[in-house]
């Protein structure tokens, strides 16, 4: 008997402990959303209102937010200093702690969840007298950050990266010389779970871990069981655990492997950004998207985020290279964020840019040192220095288009043999692609009823009008699909919801 309550107690202890790290694929989103934004360099007052008077009426799910805790101050500011630690005070050109606070309240009371990128794999690199954006001041070249504090004890052993065919190079060197954190330790990982759990108390509702490729995973394991249940003080069911969604470049041929982390969390997948880029640049014919996927060699659809861009390989840094879109080739990229929404693989985010020349050019200023706030135009489009994708009317529209097929199959997929394609999700949503250089003109199976439908790419529904096409769909479901080799862009959708 006493043998039976023994087994019984482990079995409620391994199932309970499952059921905590299962709980860190969940997005936390609230009822019917489906996809974050990264808003890229925003500040945290500028966050709430975009919260209140965009994201949340859009259906947005979620918001990463650049790191919120104190970076060096670097010359001419570039974006990268946000990724150069001084110490965990949430204090950025983003705003301060009270700022943050105010945001996340704010956010999450219009149903829009924020994530943190957080940075501890390193502190920054050698900057002599450091200082930091809360006035904290570091001495690097001696692994000295007494705002933290961390001393040398808390490093690994000065070295570089230089082969990334060696594991343990890759994660107990410096990365392009930022003095590289041991997690192994107690006081480092006592340090990094007070940050994340300041966070969680704050009101956020996870993580993006950068460079968790330079992470041991079992001390990253450690971290995360250390981690506290989301706040219920701010909506959150109790016993949810924090979204972790962890940075993982991995496009093959090296010693870490992005599977090492699918067990903790989900992984950033560049594979997936990658290959769509190929697909829209013309490398690839769009018909090969029929087994869009693991098939393609991306991880399960629950364990991967995806993502037409990032912050870093846009500019052409991390992986990629010329074969990522960005918002510089405006028809393509949308059609890529427009595939990636209508197709139900992945969890999906979309990126926000600031307009950029050059690879470190920093987000737009007042004065070269704060950060200016986006300005908004009549259409919905930002200017003052901001690109803001996501305002862009061919992503909005295809982030409610995912928000309401969510839960259903493609099927009738249609193809021509090249790159003209189209599909159905259910019986709730159709989309058509023509990435040709000949015009799309035919007669497809839409699976929706009989009626007529606004085109969500072209225009918007407004009452029984549509600013954009119409689309006549007849009592078998079909419809004549019309997309010219020369519109603007190259892609026709419609759902349920955009019936006139």
């Amino acid at each position: 008997m006493f043998l039976s309550k023994v087994s019984l107690c482990l079995t409620l202890i391994f199932v309970l402990c499952s059921r905590n790290i299962e709980a860190q694929f969940n997005p936390n989103y609230a009822s019917g959303r489906t996809t974050m934004v990264h808003l890229f360099e925003w500040k945290w007052d500028d966050i709430a209102v975009e919260c209140e008077n965009f994201l949340g009426p859009k259906g947005f799910g979620g918001v990463q937010v650049s790191p919120v805790n104190e970076n060096v101050v670097a010359a001419s500011r570039p974006w990268w200093e946000r990724y150069q630690p001084i110490s965990y005070l949430l204090t950025t050109r983003s705003g301060n702690e009270q700022q943050f606070a105010d945001m996340v309240r704010r956010c999450n009371n219009v149903g829009v969840r924020i994530f943190v990128d957080v940075v501890f794999n390193h502190m920054t690199g050698d900057n002599v007298n450091a200082r930091g954006t809360g006035g904290s001041t570091a001495d690097p070249s001696n692994k000295s950050f007494p705002a933290v504090p961390y001393s040398n004890l808390d490093f690994h052993p000065t070295c570089s990266i230089n082969n990334y065919n060696d594991k343990y190079e890759v994660r107990n060197c410096e990365l392009v010389g930022l003095k590289d954190l041991d997690q192994s330790k107690s006081w480092v990982q006592d340090r990094v779970v007070d940050f994340l759990n300041h966070l969680i108390s704050l009101g956020v509702a996870g993580f993006r871990v950068d460079a968790a490729k330079h992470m041991w995973p079992e001390d990253l394991e450690k971290i995360y069981n250390r981690v506290n249940n989301l706040s219920t003080t701010h909506g959150f069911d109790t016993g949810a655990r924090p979204f972790i969604f962890q940075e993982v470049i991995d496009l093959g041929g090296e010693a870490v492997s992005k599977n090492e982390y699918t067990n903790l969390g989900v992984v950033t997948e560049f594979a997936h950004s990658n290959s769509i880029g190929k697909v829209f640049r013309g490398k690839d014919q769009l018909r090969w998207l029929i087994n869009w996927g693991p098939q393609w060699g991306f991880l399960n659809s629950d364990r991967a985020l995806i993502f037409v861009d990032n912050h870093d390989n846009q500019r052409g840094h991390g992986a990629g290279g010329a074969d990522i879109l960005n918002y510089k080739t405006s028809k393509q990229y949308k059609m890529a964020s427009a595939f990636m929404l209508a197709h139900p693989f992945g969890i999906t985010r979309v990126m926000s840019s600031f307009a950029f020349d050059n690879t470190d050019q920093g987000p737009p200023t007042t004065d070269g040192q704060n950060i200016a706030s986006p300005i908004f135009n009549d259409d919905n489009s930002c200017s003052g220095g901001w690109v803001c994708e996501h305002r862009w009317r061919q992503i909005y529209n295809m982030v409610g288009f995912r928000n309401i097929v969510a839960g259903t199959a493609i099927q009738n997929w249609w193809d021509n043999g090249s790159n003209q394609i189209a599909f159905c999700r259910g019986s709730k949503g159709f989309v058509a692609f023509n990435g040709d250089s000949y015009d799309l003109n035919t007669s497809l199976q839409t699976c929706l009823p009989a009626g007529t439908y606004c085109d969500i790419i072209s225009g918007v529904k407004s009452d029984s009008g549509c600013t954009g096409k119409r689309v006549e769909v007849g009592s078998d479901g079909r419809a004549t699909i019309s997309i010219t080799q020369a519109e603007e862009d190259g892609t026709l959708a419609i759902h349920f919801e955009s019936k006139l």
